[in-house]
């Protein structure tokens, strides 16, 4: 059996209103004697209750956090600059993974709820604006994270996805690549988007009109689907000379096709990534990828969201909108260089 403040104030001989207080630090028990009780509660084990904390402060103390896929690294390390933030304020995470199905999703909105956590990071991409109003309904405020639709929510961090794509097709561009597809996931619609124009406008800016053929938008962002897409490219009577990948997961899938038939990367085509998760310094050769400081972008959500604890005034003022746009930085590395074309005999 846990031990209880009654087992304390037994032991201490004394009433248990005044257990309470010493492991609260009330000012009406002088400390010597709040300091005999606290270290006499160490010593039987005693753990204080969150659900009465939670009684007598009205929160919970506990955020709740929504991603698309828990098994994804990119969210592995958002989720980590989260707890970075919350480290020493006396807040713990209940994680939880949408895989963008509704009927999920509401699931999880409301053991949210029931738990009563005292507010709620998305960072799933395609998160249903029916759940979003349960949050509202249920008084929990809301920060979302490179979400499909962040006009629709009045807190928001996002990265800047125009300005990444724009820094990978340059650099392909500067090694004298041309011919330059993208792999791009269909299930992120915004963020697809943004990077299809860095893509498409760093192309014009070259005097390189786009090719719609070279477009390619999978049906989701992982492995799988980049050996699939790299496959169909393949299949097209002239291939590209580099392809650019929405994001990293998609360019090892396309990697590994590219390994599997014997196409030298980058002699023959070279392959640039986007978030820089960690598997992406290990491949062979190298992945050249755009660095999205993931945990940066956690911490910054984290951040956000105990300001909107602290000062719910913020959360009741529809009209008041805070976003914060983020932006990482070129990281080239083996699977890039200069076009087979370009290169001197």
């Amino acid at each position: 059996m846990p031990v209880t403040i009654k087992d304390i104030a037994r032991k201490a001989g004394v009433s248990h209103a005044t257990v309470s207080r010493a492991l609260n630090n009330h000012p009406a028990i002088p400390e010597k004697t709040a300091s005999v009780i606290r270290d006499l509660a160490m010593q039987m084990g005693y753990l204080p209750s969150a659900v009465a904390r939670g009684l007598k402060t009205n929160r919970s103390h506990v955020l709740g956090v929504i991603v698309s896929r828990i098994d994804n690294p990119y969210f592995g390390e958002i989720v980590q600059g989260i707890e970075d933030e919350l480290q020493n304020t006396g807040y713990s995470i209940f994680i939880a993974s949408s895989h963008l199905d509704y009927v999920h999703e509401k699931t999880i909105i409301q053991a949210f709820g029931e738990h009563r956590v005292d507010g709620v990071i998305v960072g799933s991409v395609s998160f249903n604006r029916d759940h979003t109003e349960l949050l509202r309904q249920y008084g929990i405020p809301i920060v979302v994270i490179n979400n499909q639709s962040p006009s629709d929510y009045q807190f928001s961090i996002a990265h800047d996805d125009v300005f990444g794509a724009k820094k990978i097709v340059r650099h392909l561009i500067e090694l004298g690549h041309r011919r330059i597809a993208y792999l791009g996931n269909i299930n992120a619609l915004r963020i697809n988007l943004d990077r299809i124009r860095g893509y498409e406008e760093e192309l014009e800016k070259a005097g390189v009109t786009p090719d719609k053929k070279l477009i390619l938008n999978l049906q989701g962002g992982e492995m799988e689907n980049g050996m699939e897409g790299m496959t169909e490219l393949l299949s097209h009577e002239q291939c590209p000379s580099a392809v650019f990948c929405f994001n990293d997961l998609i360019a090892i899938g396309a990697l590994t096709t590219l390994q599997k038939r014997s196409i030298k990367v980058p002699d023959e085509i070279s392959i640039a990534g986007f978030d820089n998760i960690p598997y992406s310094a290990f491949t062979s050769p190298s992945l050249t990828t755009f660095d999205q400081p993931k945990r940066l972008i956690g911490a910054e959500a984290a951040k956000m969201l105990l300001n909107l604890i602290a000062n719910p005034e913020l959360d009741n003022n529809k009209k008041k909108t805070i976003s914060k746009t983020i932006r990482g930085e070129l990281l080239i590395r083996e699977s890039t260089a200069i076009c087979p074309e370009r290169r001197p005999e």
